[in-house]
């Protein structure tokens, strides 16, 4: 990480900013920003600490800076200092109440939040009704010493897009926050929108590094393409196309002795259910007469490893770091529950590290590196194929008996229910420093390619 210094607001006469000793060349800088706001500045070099900024009283309230010693970057650019950066983390479902004000996801942003310190940005939250566009500020939500809080900011330097699902991203009014913030105001955007599986398959099938790791899949058109499947693999998945924590996921098997058919499926009242049919057309006209086939994709079974005869699959988190290079930042084992046809935990699933699966170390080291090499390549691929910029995926991968990886899926947004394993929860840790960490590169980036140079020194 690049070095942060405290900055500290003091009663001075003058608009002067105390900028730590040894800090750079600041003889053409007069300009002072956080976030989006900026105004005219006094630049002198501390002549106390050359570790700590000092903001005047009267500049603080001009761009509304509020903190108070915390460590922050100091970007200098062109006749300017910037302090922060200021991130704003965009969601939606924002209440007036502090003890939980984005109901049960109120601690995944407060934990969130609290890295502030250890990122050296400030990140708040917000959603589209907190935004002044007249003023251009916002009432933001923080989390500090235990608790929530409201406090006015500037326009952030850039926004991490955390939108909990489809349906409110394609509201009309996030949608125009979004564009507002890019087309008016360069501001970056990124994590935005959720995958579609037809269209992540469709983009990697492109990606020669990728290929190799993609199940056969294909949109749904007819009982003959799934017939076909079956023919080679003796399974098949059928998937919705926008689907999440394998809902309206069903495994269907063929038996070739009996010359029978099963669906494995969870029902309307979320029971595990396994169901003979004699054809595939029966199959279909029970199981699938009511749902929107032209949303569904059919993929090829695998042949997966097993724990006490339970199907294994395997969670594998990337994110991207201080660098903007994708890194591998958790992994965990799921073990499908009794009956179940996914190994998501609200369907009995249970979360397992490597190491408790593969008790041999080189076994555990081997699927750890091959599970790493592929989430590696997929994520670089993904980067390259999807509009946007995107700063973490979560993949679900499986391991066949012969020991090749496949990718079954790829999140945006991914779940965070591996973290409940007490080994894991450091990892949590790790996924949510560089979701911030990122934006601090990210609005370096930003200045840079707006055709400043940004000191190296910092």
């Amino acid at each position: 990480m690049k070095k942060t210094y405290p900055v500290e607001i003091a009663d001075l006469k003058e608009d002067v900013f105390y900028y730590p000793r040894g800090f750079g060349e600041m003889e053409n800088i007069n300009h002072i920003w956080y976030g989006q706001h900026s105004c005219n500045a006094i630049m002198k070099e501390n002549p106390h600490d050359q570790e700590k900024a000092i903001l005047s009283q009267t500049l603080a309230e001009t761009i509304q800076f509020t903190e108070s010693d915390i460590p922050l970057h100091l970007f200098t650019y062109q006749d300017s200092i910037h302090i922060g950066p200021l991130v704003g983390i965009f969601t939606s479902g924002i209440t007036p109440n502090l003890q939980k004000p984005v109901g049960e996801r109120s601690s995944f942003f407060a934990k969130l939040l609290s890295l502030n310190k250890t990122t050296g940005c400030i990140p708040f939250l917000f959603g589209e009704h907190q935004i002044d566009w007249e003023t251009e500020t916002i009432k933001g939500y923080i989390f500090r010493n235990k608790r929530w809080d409201i406090r006015d900011f500037p326009f952030p330097n850039v926004v991490y897009d955390r939108l909990p699902n489809r349906r409110t991203e394609n509201r009309t009014g996030p949608k125009e926050v979004k564009r507002r913030f890019q087309d008016e105001y360069s501001i970056p955007w990124y994590n935005p929108g959720f995958f579609n599986k037809w269209d992540i398959h469709e983009r990697l099938s492109d990606e020669d590094d990728a290929v190799p790791y993609l199940p056969e899949t294909y949109p749904f058109r007819s009982l003959s393409a799934i017939e076909t499947l079956l023919s080679k693999f003796r399974q098949v998945y059928i998937k919705p196309i926008y689907g999440s924590l394998g809902l309206g996921i069903h495994q269907i098997l063929y038996d070739k002795n009996e010359n029978v058919y099963y669906c494995r499926y969870k029902d309307d009242q979320k029971i595990n259910k396994l169901t003979r049919f004699p054809s595939l057309e029966h199959l279909f006209n029970h199981i699938f007469k009511h749902k929107r086939l032209h949303n569904m994709i059919i993929q090829q079974g695998i042949a997966l490893i097993t724990s006490n005869r339970r199907p294994i699959d395997f969670r594998v988190h990337t994110n991207k770091n201080h660098n903007g290079d994708w890194q591998v930042t958790a992994i965990a084992a799921k073990v499908a529950g009794a009956g179940s046809v996914t190994t998501h935990v609200n369907s009995g699933g249970q979360v397992r590290t490597i190491e408790e699966l593969f008790p041999d170390n080189d076994m555990a080291v081997t699927v750890q590196e091959e599970l790493s090499n592929a989430a590696l390549i997929l994520s670089k691929s993904i980067d390259r194929r999807i509009d946007g910029v995107i700063a973490e995926i979560g993949f679900d991968f499986g391991l066949d008996k012969q020991g090749h990886v496949w990718m079954f899926e790829a999140n945006s947004k991914p779940g965070r229910s591996i973290f409940s394993h007490p080994k894991l929860r450091e990892f949590e840790v790790l996924t949510r420093q560089l979701c911030l960490e990122y934006a601090v590169f990210l609005a370096e980036q930003s200045l840079q390619s707006s055709g400043e140079v940004v000191n190296e020194n910092l």
